[in-house]
């Protein structure tokens, strides 16, 4: 059963200063597919066909490294552990689109190929890391479906782990891509700060001469954009070319996908004016501090019949820039709630709405610990019920 409930005493005061909005900024693009997100606010403040169902192209690699660093969190995976070169992965990828320059025999650590895979966009690493982890590329590739459907990607599937054509196989959002990337940095965010903005990688030797190979990370906000750190860039003929990225300022973290652009210097230029337009077309605006208690939920089956929720850190709305629009906010959550959580657990959401501008949904967590009643707690509060107390 979903309660709703209306919390009006922080919004009552911000809807009386307030003044109205026109509605979004207006942004446009030549890209066929774009989408973005402010993650502080769950905003989604552009999109355009997101729900398409498209090739990734190199894009998919981003599941290929959520599902390695899933693994290293879980402790089954070690980022100094070796992992051989195998002929036959060579001889099919060694000059197959994007190469990290892997060698036959060769045993570079998942921290060499998650560099190979992020950075160089290495076809060769994802397959040698797949094959390390599950022993074939398919295997593997069932572990990434898997986390798909964990992670609520309802309009994507995979069929390699690199994201090379195939038959139309694979296939994402731009909706999804920004969930996996959103996945990626909330649920392993040192993991993603270590490999996600290198600005290069060093790997392989040229022939003849046998010097180092250096290549440069392809992500075209890096060095352009402020507070730039990750993610994936993309490019097949089907696919055209696409990115999807993400950056933070002043404590506003957007991500971004744009894809089916005809050109490498499109999608550099295209990426960096939609990133600019989320920054400062938009603006915060303060809406309940870290630990302010915003209203009551119902508890089943627990030693208290409610539960007060508060702000798990600063909560802030995502408006157009140099505006006060009215807000209204409701409480939002499954329940009445099972006994038997801790404070600080997410266990509701507040959904902000104002007239014209997208719904924005922030988490909420619970003051305090509730356990479960014992048989005496329950029968007493079901007798209690029965009178409406």
């Amino acid at each position: 059963m979903k309660k709703l409930l209306l919390a009006a005493s922080f919004l009552a005061l911000a809807a009386a200063q307030s003044t109205n909005a026109a509605g979004p900024p207006p942004f446009d693009t030549p890209a066929p597919v774009a989408y973005m997100e402010d993650l502080s606010s769950g905003a989604v403040l552009y999109a355009k066909d997101a729900d398409r169902r498209m090739p990734p192209a190199s894009m998919a690699k981003m599941m290929t490294v959520y599902v390695a660093f899933d693994l290293i969190k879980k402790g089954e995976l070690k980022l100094d552990k070796q992992i051989e070169v195998q002929p036959e992965t060579w001889r099919k990828w060694h000059s197959q689109g994007s190469t990290m320059f892997l060698a036959v025999g060769e045993k570079p650590t998942v921290s060499d190929l998650l560099k190979g895979i992020v950075t160089l966009s290495g076809n060769d690493a994802c397959v040698v890391l797949a094959e390390g982890i599950s022993g074939s590329e398919e295997a593997f590739v069932q572990r990434m479906n898997e986390a798909a459907k964990k992670l609520g990607l309802s309009n994507s599937h995979f069929g390699t782990s690199n994201g090379w054509p195939d038959e139309g196989r694979t296939y994402v959002t731009a909706r999804d891509l920004a969930h996996l990337a959103k996945a990626t940095i909330l649920d392993h965010p040192d993991l993603y700060k270590q490999f996600y903005s290198l600005p290069s990688f060093t790997w392989g030797k040229t022939l003849g001469a046998g010097a180092d190979i250096s290549q440069s990370n392809r992500d075209p906000l890096l060095g352009r954009v402020q507070g730039a750190d990750g993610l994936k860039t993309g490019h097949t003929d089907e696919a055209g070319y696409g990115f999807t990225g993400s950056a933070e300022q002043n404590g506003r973290r957007l991500v971004m996908v744009v894809a089916g652009l005809t050109s490498y210097n499109g999608r550099a230029d295209e990426s960096v004016k939609f990133m600019n337009w989320g920054f400062r077309a938009w603006q915060a605006k303060a809406l309940v501090k870290k630990g302010r208690k915003v209203g009551e939920v119902q508890v089943q089956g627990g030693t208290s019949g409610s539960v007060g929720v508060i702000a798990p850190r600063d909560l802030s709305a995502t408006v157009p820039a140099g505006t006060a629009p009215e807000m209204q906010g409701r409480i939002v959550y499954n329940g009445p709630v099972p006994a038997g959580f801790k404070a600080g657990d997410h266990i509701a959401d507040l959904i902000i709405d104002s007239p014209g501008l997208p719904s924005q949904t922030v988490p909420l967590v619970a003051e305090k610990d509730v356990a479960e009643a014992g048989f005496f707690g329950r029968a007493w509060r079901g007798f209690w019920s029965l009178f409406g107390a």
